[in-house]
């Protein structure tokens, strides 16, 4: 068996080959073995406010009982639109206990964008956060949605939530006008939920649980299907990958990312929470004074993020001086982790920067390096426990190690499919195997190492010439921030390669970064053109969207 999967070899002491992904038979059975295990410890804290597992406990079972005497039922979606705030896990475990299907929400989306996902979706109910409010008015008549519960960010802070709901609401001005009949508030819905009890259900390994969607960037948002037994299976995974390394129990695990963004979701929101640890929330990974805070505020023991995060911290003024006595490593994901950052990452912070690789569909982990630091640079690691990986050619065709092509994934993990579109799950899921459209290669020794996206490649002459690889190349320039490389067409040789460049020292020129590039790239590879810009377009968790430039170019 080693043989067809090389990897196990490289394992970490004490990672089994394997998990029991039928150890439980539902995320709520395992979510109350947590709550037993663990009621004294402290659970989530956001903005200074901490909650216990106890409270967690308390407060989701009155929530489940609360939705359950609106008259929903078990498999009723419902809607969760917020940044990360106490609320947010309370409602994610009080619908999973009352059998509801979760539909993460990005509370950035436009009015559009809601309208399909609630659409297509047919949820019944909605958490919202208040600032968003006013978008849910817009597109609320042509939703199947009778149940809305209201909260705003400051309104399970205690007394500091006034003074907070104060500023956003009167000062800052972050709240537009709204008004939407027949809602009740969070705390209106914990309190009513006291004089219920959430009714009894089957619960199955397969059923579908969170709708988690996916692929707004390539054209139709598609809901992956997620079931109890893949979030179980990732849950086990990851803590399997976690657990030898360090008692997770003590875990500070500082939360950047949105709960709502699969990664955040699995990673802190589940896996770290099933551990005992303490995940500490940042309402807006925008704002980097509020994620240095929570290192003076905690001794944070591991943050999840992605290369721009760590990024914008790195270069931060301030970040360098903050206490990382603690902290054991910093956790990549969404997309390509820099070498060029990972080193400075463990160069100023003294720990490393492990990358990862999954997607929304493998919910998401699927690779990552080892925690013990025999992790390889440039790579996303080793297939998890009970993990499948290969590459194959265009025509489906296993290849030696060594080659290029895309990317398959098999695990108890890989989603049920996507919901309502059995054509868009045929073309994913290709006898058992997820296509990922990422383009990689494995080593001998079992690391897989992504070359790129397939969509994102640029072909010059014929020849294949892969974003990461320039941006790597020209984000070692000491003047720049952050880039993005894209293809743009010409005449002689179909593509040319374009850069886009955001400078950290205004003296930086087009040619000086063109000749960067040409000491660490072959002659084709080598940018055309330089475009510098004040920032990059991203997404909500700052993943750099390369086809908005795309698009800019017409």
């Amino acid at each position: 068996m080693t043989n067809q999967r090389p990897w196990l070899q490289n394992y970490p002491k004490g990672v089994p080959a394997n998990i029991d992904e039928n150890a439980y038979p539902s995320l709520v059975a395992l979510l109350d073995e947590t709550f037993k295990k663990f009621p004294n410890n402290k659970a989530f804290s956001c903005m200074g406010k901490e909650i216990t597992y106890a409270q967690v406990d308390k407060y989701s079972t009155q929530f489940g009982a609360y939705l359950h005497s609106r008259g929903l039922e078990p498999g009723d979606k419902v809607a969760l639109m917020m940044p990360n705030l106490l609320q947010y896990p309370i409602a994610l475990f009080g619908c999973l206990r009352a059998g509801l299907v979760i539909v993460n929400t990005n509370p950035l989306y436009t009015p559009r964008e809601m309208r399909h996902q609630f659409t297509d979706s047919g949820v019944k109910a909605i958490v919202i956060c208040e600032n968003f409010a006013a978008n849910l008015q817009e597109v609320l008549p042509d939703t199947q949605i009778k149940t809305v519960i209201i909260t705003s960010i400051g309104e399970m802070l205690g007394f500091k939530g006034i003074l907070v709901n104060f500023a956003i609401r009167y000062i800052k001005r972050m709240v537009p006008n709204y008004n939407l009949p027949n809602t009740v508030t969070f705390s209106y819905a914990l309190e009513q939920g006291k004089r219920f009890t959430i009714k009894p259900f089957p619960q199955h390994p397969d059923d579908v649980v969170a709708l988690q969607y996916t692929g707004g960037t390539t054209g139709v948002a598609k809901g992956a299907m997620l079931t109890n037994r893949n979030l179980v299976a990732n849950m086990i995974q990851i803590k399997v990958w976690l657990g030898p390394a360090f008692k997770a129990e003590e875990f500070v695990g500082l939360s950047p990312l949105p709960l709502y963004h699969i990664f955040a979701f699995s990673v802190n929101c589940l896996a770290l929470f099933s551990m005992g640890s303490l995940t500490v929330l940042v309402v807006n990974a925008r704002d980097l004074p509020s994620v240095m805070k929570e290192f003076k505020n905690y001794k944070i023991t591991l943050m999840t993020g992605v290369n721009t995060l760590f990024n914008a911290l790195l270069n931060h003024p301030d970040f360098a001086s903050l206490d990382f006595s603690e902290l054991k490593f910093g956790l990549g994901g969404g997309m390509a982790v820099q070498r060029a950052v990972a080193e400075k990452w463990r160069k100023v912070t003294g720990s490393p920067l492990i990358e990862g690789f999954g997607m929304t569909e493998s919910s998401p982990v699927a690779s990552v390096n080892p925690m013990d630091g025999s992790g390889r640079p440039g790579c996303i690691g080793l297939p998890v426990s009970s993990t499948d990986m290969r590459i194959v050619d265009e025509a489906g065709n296993p290849l030696p190690q060594g080659e290029t092509g895309e990317i398959q994934i098999k695990g108890p993990q890989v989603m049920k499919g996507y919901y309502n579109r059995p054509d868009a799950t045929a073309q994913t899921i290709k006898d058992g195997w997820l296509c990922t459209g990422d383009i990689g290669l494995m080593h001998p020794d079992g690391f897989f190492q992504i070359v790129d996206r397939k969509k994102d490649m640029i072909l010059v002459s014929g020849f294949n010439v892969y974003p990461n690889e320039i941006e790597d190349v020209a984000v070692e320039h000491p003047k720049v921030l952050e880039c993005a490389a894209i293809g743009v067409p010409d005449e002689k040789s179909g593509e040319v390669v374009k850069l886009f460049v955001v400078k950290k020292d205004d003296s930086l020129t087009e040619k000086e970064m063109i000749e960067h590039c040409r000491g660490g790239l072959t002659g084709y590879k080598v940018p055309k053109s330089v475009e510098f810009r004040k920032e990059l377009p991203k997404t909500n968790v700052g993943k750099i969207l390369r086809r908005k430039l795309r698009e800019e170019q017409g």
